[in-house]
C-alpha cells in the first residue's frame, strides 16, 4: 500500500468563516477560500449571516455560538471593525482568530488580502504563532441596578454625545479619587485598542502582551490632564455629574444609549481574553511602522 507522506493533516480541524460584505468580488474569494480549507481536510463553517450574504454553496452554517462549540480556528475576511466584532462573540469559546485586510489601516488583520491562498497554507501547515489579546468588560449601574454590560477588545468610552458641549465625570481607580473631569469624553484603552481612538487623541502606544489598560482624556478642559497607564487588574469608575447631559457610552465604536446623571460605568479586565494567530514573520513593530509610516523618507 501506498502513503502520501507529503500530505501533512491541517493544523487546525475545523475553519469557520466570517465575513462581512457581499459584492461579487469578495463573495467568490470567501467561497474560495472556503473551497481551499476543503481540499485542505478542514471542516468548513460559514458564519450565518456571512452565508446569507455569500450563499452557501453547500456549505455548512451556523451562528456564533455554533462556531464557538465547532471551530478550532475563525478567518475573518475583513477590517479591524470585523474582528473586533467577531472577538466579542468568540472570546468566551476560546476559538483563535486570523483576519484578511479588506479594510483600511488593518491593524488586526495580519494577512494581506493579496496573499491570502499562500499565507493560510502556511498556517495550516502549523506555521504561525499566537498572541492573547486582553479584553476588557464595561456595566452601567444607575443606582443599585445593573442596565448594561458589554465586552470590548479595543476601548470603552464615554464621550459627550451629540451635545456640542463638553460633560463633566469624576473617575476613580480601584475606589481612589483620581480628578474630576471636563472634557469631551475619556477612553479607557486595551493594549489593542492604544492604536484606535486613543492614538489620535494622543494615547500612549501599549506593546500587545503589556498588562495595562490607557485612560485618555478627550480634549480635556484643564490641558494638564494627561493620559496614564494603570495596571489592568485596576477596577475603573467614571460617575456622570448632574450636568452632563447628553453623554453616552460605546465599546469598540459600538454606540450604547445615553448615560443620565449619577450613572456609574464600572471597567474592569474581562474574564476572557482573545487569542490572534499570526503567520511566519510576523512583527508588531513592522506593523507599527506600516501602518503609521514610521521611517518614510
Amino acid at each position: 500500500m501506498w502513503f502520501n507522506f507529503n500530505v501533512m493533516p491541517p493544523a487546525f480541524k475545523t475553519v469557520a468563516v466570517i465575513g462581512r460584505y457581499n459584492t461579487a468580488e469578495i463573495a467568490e474569494s470567501l467561497l474560495g477560500l472556503a473551497t481551499l480549507l476543503q481540499q485542505r481536510g478542514c471542516a468548513v463553517l460559514i458564519e450565518k449571516e456571512t452565508a446569507a450574504n455569500i450563499g452557501g454553496n453547500g456549505f455548512a452554517s451556523g451562528d456564533y455560538a455554533a462556531i464557538g462549540a465547532q471551530a478550532d480556528l475563525a478567518v475573518v475576511l475583513g477590517g479591524d471593525g470585523s474582528m473586533l466584532s467577531a472577538a466579542r462573540h468568540l472570546a468566551a469559546h476560546g476559538v483563535p482568530l486570523v483576519g484578511v485586510n479588506q479594510g483600511r489601516l488593518g491593524f488586526m488583520t495580519d494577512i494581506a488580502f493579496s496573499h491570502m491562498r499562500e499565507t493560510i497554507e502556511l498556517l495550516l501547515s502549523g506555521q504561525y504563532t499566537v498572541g492573547e489579546r486582553t479584553m476588557l468588560e464595561a456595566q452601567v449601574l444607575r443606582g443599585e441596578k445593573e442596565i448594561f454590560r458589554t465586552q470590548a477588545l479595543n476601548d470603552i468610552v464615554v464621550n459627550k454625545g451629540a451635545t456640542g458641549r463638553m460633560i463633566e465625570f469624576l473617575v476613580h481607580i480601584d475606589g481612589q479619587f483620581v480628578y474630576d473631569l471636563r472634557s469631551d469624553g475619556i477612553i479607557v484603552a486595551t493594549p489593542t485598542g492604544s492604536t484606535a481612538y486613543a492614538l489620535s487623541s494622543n494615547g500612549p502606544i501599549l506593546q500587545p502582551n503589556l498588562p495595562g489598560m490607557a485612560l485618555v482624556p478627550v480634549c480635556p478642559h484643564t490641558l494638564s490632564n494627561r493620559p496614564i497607564t494603570v495596571s489592568d487588574r485596576c477596577v475603573i469608575e467614571i460617575t456622570i455629574k448632574q450636568r452632563a447631559s447628553g453623554a453616552r457610552l460605546h465599546f469598540d465604536g459600538q454606540p450604547h444609549s445615553e448615560l443620565a446623571a449619577d450613572d456609574k460605568v464600572i471597567v474592569r479586565r474581562a474574564a476572557h481574553s482573545i487569542r490572534f494567530v499570526h503567520p511566519p514573520g510576523y512583527s508588531y513593530y513592522a506593523m507599527l511602522r506600516e501602518k503609521l509610516h514610521w521611517s518614510e523618507m
